[in-house]
């Protein structure tokens, strides 16, 4: 490449390499943005303006902005084998929406079953529904039957701050706080499967590398992320595995679920290893 094609070619490539920024919110902060994973380029995002906004990134602007609810959204998420379909949390109501019907869409299903504010909701591909609330219940509603179907409670102290299922474990939930805990579930009986505690002083001054940390922030819990395929590509066959993500001064903290607290294995990702210097806010595979 000649030297004038390399000049020309430079601001090119700047500028693909410049950050999008999707504009449809009226006002307000963005509180929740997610992808759809059988449409790639597409995302959907909610805010505390109460509308759901419907991006394709091969476009400029939204495609789709709809007032779905007059309070703040603080969840969002598509129905499995139907991303036609969204489910959104506002306050402690869950409601659903198609978006094929545009502005003018109303709500499909309607539930009311969580008595505090949802935080975060999941949708499991056999129709479940798991709502985490500020009073650390979570509250699974069987969408098909329209009914609530089971309450988790009492593993957590605090705010339920996340919750997902488990795709290769039908009937497993992952659950965190902000008491600084994770739980398993089989939400089919309701009962935890097991508990971690990542305030405790054990896994506080514990290392993988043998050297102590010194913590500034609590190690509140304030996000799950599970794999898609399991570990290995479903070939793990112990107890369920999540990546924590902990809100701290000098770096991410990566924990393993193991059934016996004592012998979680950890793997720290900070500041000695040329990572963040200040507090993390964002993990992700």
């Amino acid at each position: 490449m000649s030297e004038t094609e390399s000049a020309a070619a430079a601001p090119v490539a700047a500028a693909e390499s410049k950050p999008r920024r999707l504009r449809g919110h009226k006002k307000g902060a963005v509180t929740c943005c997610v992808a759809s994973s059988a449409r790639p380029g597409v995302v959907a995002s909610s805010g505390e303006d109460g509308c759901l906004c419907w991006f394709d990134l091969r476009t400029k602007d939204a495609l789709l902005t709809m007032e779905a609810a007059n309070k703040p959204i603080s969840s969002i998420c598509f129905k499995p084998g139907n991303e036609d379909f969204v489910y959104i949390s506002a306050g402690n109501e869950i409601l659903s929406f198609d978006v094929r019907m545009g502005t003018q869409s109303k709500p499909l299903e309607t539930y009311n079953y969580n008595r505090d504010e949802i935080n975060q909701i999941a949708v499991s591909s056999k129709g479940f529904l798991a709502a985490a609330d500020d009073s650390g219940d979570v509250k699974i509603v069987n969408t098909i039957q329209k009914c609530l179907y089971k309450r988790l409670r009492e593993a957590h102290t605090s705010i339920c701050s996340s919750v997902q299922f488990i795709p290769w474990r039908p009937w497993t939930a992952i659950t965190g706080g902000l008491d600084s805990k994770l739980a398993a579930w089989d939400f089919s009986k309701g009962r935890t499967l097991f508990s971690i505690d990542y305030g405790s002083p054990e896994l506080q001054n514990g290392s993988s590398s043998g050297s102590a940390g010194q913590c500034f922030n609590p190690a509140f819990v304030h996000s799950v992320a599970v794999s898609e395929e399991g570990i290995l590509g479903g070939l793990y066959k112990g107890p369920p595995r999540a990546a924590i993500l902990t809100t701290r001064s000098k770096g991410a903290e990566l924990g393993d679920g193991s059934c016996n607290q004592s012998r979680a294995k950890r793997i720290h990702l900070d500041y000695t290893m040329g990572g963040h210097t200040a507090a993390v806010s964002c993990v992700i595979w």
